[in-house]
C-alpha cells in the first residue's frame, strides 16, 4: 500500500531537500501540523516574540550563511505583523522564504478564522506572493518560490499555507531535486563582458558600483576578485544614505570627477541620485548591467545617450566573468585615479581621533565607537550589527569587522536584536557586536527572551540620547531648535534593566572611562547582553577631504 503523508510533511521534506536547517518562527493555531512535522526533521527551530522578529532573523542567517532564510507565522495578524518585516529583505536584496498558515481553502468566503487575503497582502513586497493550492503541489510551490527567491536579484518570496492542505493526507510525492531549488543563471555574454571592458579602459575616472546583495561575506569575495583584476575599488553601496554612506568616506566626492559608472547589478535609484548632476557628473557616461528588465528600461529612460553599455545579467555571474582569467579586463591605466578613489573611501577625520580615551563630559558617538574597536579586533570571527539612525551612521563610518549586518536600504530601523541573534545562530564561535539607538531597541527589546531561552549570546550596545535623534536633526536642520517636538524619549530609560529582567546581562554607563570595563564584562558574561551608554545626541557624521 502506497505511503500516505499530510501535507505538513511534504512542506518539511521539501524545506529539508532545500538545504534548510533552521526556520524562525512564532507560533499559532494554522502552523500547528507544521511543527509537529518539524519533530525529528532535523530543521530546528528559534522561537522569537514577534513575527516580524522572525523574518528579520532569517533575513539575517541568508546575509551570512548564503542560504535561504526561511520564517514561519500563522496566519490573519501572525502574517499582517510578518509582512512589516519584508521591505527591509527586499531592499536589502536577501532571499528570505516567508511561510504564512491561512484559513481553510474549503472555508474561504465564509467568514473563516483570520480570513485575509495574505499573498495580495504580501505581492507588493517580496518578488512572488501565492496560496498554496494543494498538497500535491506543497513541493512544487516551495521549490519555485526558493528558486524565485535566489534567481536574478535576490529577494523575500511568500508562501501561504491553507489548513486544510497542511492537514490533508496524500501519496508521498517524489520530491523535486536539487536542481529546482538552485537559482536560474543569468551569465554575462562574451559581447557585454568585452564591451564593459572597452568602456572601462576608455574611461579615465570609472567607478565600479555593487548592489546590495552583494554586501556580504560571499560577495565580498567576489569584489575583491574583481577589483584586483581591474585594479579598481569596486564599491559596494547598500545604505538608505546612499551618496551620503559614512561607511564610504568621503567617496561622494570623487564620483563628482567620475566620467564612467560600471553599475554591476546596483539599481539607478535615490542612493544615486537617480544619476543627476551635480551629484554624478552630467557628461558622466553608464554601464548598467541589471537582472532585472524593467530596472534596466528604467535606467534606458532616465540616462538616455549616456548609456554606453547595458546589458541583462546576474551581478554575480557579470563580477565573475569580468574577473575570469578569460576576460578581457585590464588593471586601469589611471593609478592615480584608483589611489584617489581607495583614499577617499578610506577617509576619516583626524578630529575623531581626538574623541578617543575618556574625554570629560556627556560621552560623544565617536567616543564609544573608539571604545568598540578593541572588541571588534580581538578576534577573527566577528560580525557587527550596526542598525540605523545616526548613532548606527557612526559605528558603520567607525567600526568595521569580516561580517557585516545593517539595516540597509530601506532604511527602517528595528532589526538589530533580531539581526544579532541571528549572526549567533549563523555563526555559533564568532563574537558578535550590535550597535543601536534607543530608538531601535524598543522594536524587539523582548527578543531578549528569545535570546535566553536559545541561548545565544550577544552584546548590543545601545547609544541612549534620549530621543529619535534622525527625526530631531532633521527639526533641527529644516524647522529650527524652536520647532522641535515629538521626538523625545525619557531621559536615562534603564534598557539594561528590561533586559536582564528578561534573562540577559545588563550594564549601565555614563562616563567614558568606564565603557572598556561595562564591555569586558558584557563579552565575558556568555549571555545576551544590554549596555546602556548615555550619550551626547549627534546628528550623523558626514565625512569630506580637506
Amino acid at each position: 500500500m502506497a505511503e500516505t503523508i499530510r501535507g505538513a510533511d511534504i512542506l518539511v521534506r521539501a524545506l529539508a531537500q532545500a538545504g534548510v536547517r533552521r526556520v524562525f518562527s512564532l507560533s499559532g493555531n494554522h502552523i500547528m501540523p507544521v511543527y509537529d512535522a518539524l519533530l525529528g526533521s532535523g530543521i530546528g527551530i528559534i522561537h522569537t516574540r514577534h513575527e516580524a522578529a522572525a523574518v528579520h532573523m532569517a533575513d539575517a542567517w541568508a546575509r551570512l550563511t548564503g542560504e535561504i532564510g526561511v520564517a514561519l507565522v500563522t496566519g490573519g495578524q501572525g502574517h499582517t505583523n510578518a509582512v512589516a518585516a519584508l521591505p527591509t529583505a527586499l531592499a536589502g536584496e536577501v532571499p528570505v522564504l516567508l511561510l504564512s498558515g491561512h484559513a481553510p481553502l474549503a472555508e474561504l468566503g465564509l467568514g473563516a478564522f483570520q480570513e485575509l487575503e495574505q499573498a495580495r497582502m504580501a505581492a507588493p513586497l517580496c518578488k512572488h506572493a501565492a496560496t498554496v493550492s494543494s498538497a500535491q503541489a506543497l513541493a512544487g510551490e516551495v521549490a519555485a518560490a526558493i528558486r524565485i527567491a535566489r534567481s536574478g536579484r535576490p529577494g523575500p518570496v511568500h508562501l501561504s499555507l491553507p489548513t486544510d492542505v497542511l492537514d490533508a493526507r496524500v501519496e508521498a510525492p517524489a520530491l523535486p531535486g536539487a536542481e529546482a531549488f538552485a537559482p536560474a543563471a543569468m551569465p554575462l555574454s562574451a559581447e557585454s563582458v568585452a564591451a564593459i571592458a572597452a568602456a572601462i579602459a576608455a574611461a579615465e575616472r570609472p567607478v565600479l558600483i555593487a548592489p546590495p546583495a552583494l554586501c556580504t561575506p560571499q560577495g565580498h569575495a567576489a569584489l575583491a576578485a574583481l577589483s584586483a583584476r581591474a585594479g579598481l575599488s569596486v564599491l559596494p553601496m547598500e545604505s538608505p544614505r546612499g551618496l551620503g554612506d559614512p561607511s564610504l568616506g568621503a567617496f561622494a566626492q570623487v564620483l563628482a570627477e567620475a566620467d564612467l559608472l560600471v553599475l554591476l547589478g546596483k539599481p539607478l535609484d535615490f542612493t544615486l541620485r537617480f544619476g543627476r548632476a551635480p551629484a554624478i557628473p552630467a557628461a558622466a557616461r553608464f554601464v548598467v548591467v541589471e537582472p532585472d528588465e524593467e530596472v534596466l528600461a528604467r535606467a534606458a529612460r532616465g540616462l538616455g545617450a549616456r548609456l554606453a553599455v547595458s546589458a541583462i545579467a546576474g551581478a554575480t555571474e557579470a563580477m565573475a566573468a569580468l574577473a575570469a582569467e578569460a576576460s578581457p579586463l585590464l588593471p586601469h591605466r589611471n593609478a592615480t585615479w584608483a589611489q584617489r578613489l581607495a583614499h577617499a573611501v578610506a577617509f576619516r577625520p583626524a578630529a575623531w581621533d581626538a574623541l578617543a580615551g575618556a574625554p570629560e563630559g556627556p560621552i560623544q558617538p565617536a567616543t564609544l565607537c573608539h571604545a568598540l574597536r578593541p572588541f571588534l579586533a580581538a578576534q577573527p570571527d566577528t560580525v557587527l550589527v550596526s542598525d540605523g539612525g545616526e548613532i548606527g551612521q557612526w559605528a558603520q563610518a567607525m567600526l568595521s569587522a569580516p561580517a557585516r549586518v545593517i539595516n540597509g536600504v530601506a532604511g527602517a530601523i528595528g532589526p538589530g536584536i533580531p539581526f544579532a541573534m541571528a549572526a549567533r545562530v549563523a555563526r555559533p564561535a564568532a563574537r558578535i557586536l550590535a550597535v543601536m539607538g534607543d530608538g531601535t531597541f524598543g522594536f524587539h527589546m523582548a527578543e531578549f527572551d528569545t535570546a535566553h531561552r536559545h541561548g545565544l549570546p550577544f552584546v548590543a550596545v545601545v547609544g541612549n540620547d534620549a530621543r529619535w535623534n534622525a527625526e530631531h536633526q532633521i527639526q533641527l536642520r529644516e524647522y529650527g531648535a524652536n520647532r522641535t517636538h515629538g521626538c523625545e524619549l525619557a531621559p536615562g530609560t534603564r534598557y539594561d534593566l528590561a533586559a536582564a529582567a528578561l534573562g540577559a546581562h545588563g550594564e549601565f554607563v555614563t562616563r567614558a572611562e568606564d565603557l572598556a570595563p561595562a564591555l569586558e564584562r558584557a563579552f565575558a558574561s556568555g549571555k545576551p547582553a544590554c549596555v546602556n551608554v548615555v550619550i551626547e545626541g549627534q546628528p550623523a557624521p558626514s565625512v569630506r577631504l580637506p
